[in-house]
């Protein structure tokens, strides 16, 4: 969670709160000894940020079982 102060919220207020909406991480501000979190009500999809990974084996584990390594890394050491 990201922490500000009032200062910075004021500077900086329309892009925090695009932020807090864009990611759904809520954003704490220090206020001398209290604390105030700007939350987004509705849920976020956390599953829309993920990158995809073409590289990724896809498949079941039981498929990864039978996967030879051996022509892909050489643990010959010196």
């Amino acid at each position: 969670m990201k922490t500000i102060t009032p200062t910075e919220l004021r500077s900086n207020i329309y892009n925090l709160l695009d932020e807090v909406l864009e990611t759904g991480i809520p954003i704490e501000i220090n206020k001398g000894d209290q604390k105030l979190r700007i939350v987004p009500v509705a849920k976020v999809d956390k599953f829309q940020n993920l990158v995809s990974r073409p590289e990724v084996i896809k498949g079941s584990s039981d498929e990864l079982i039978d996967i030879s390594w051996e022509g892909a890394i050489n643990l010959d050491l010196p």
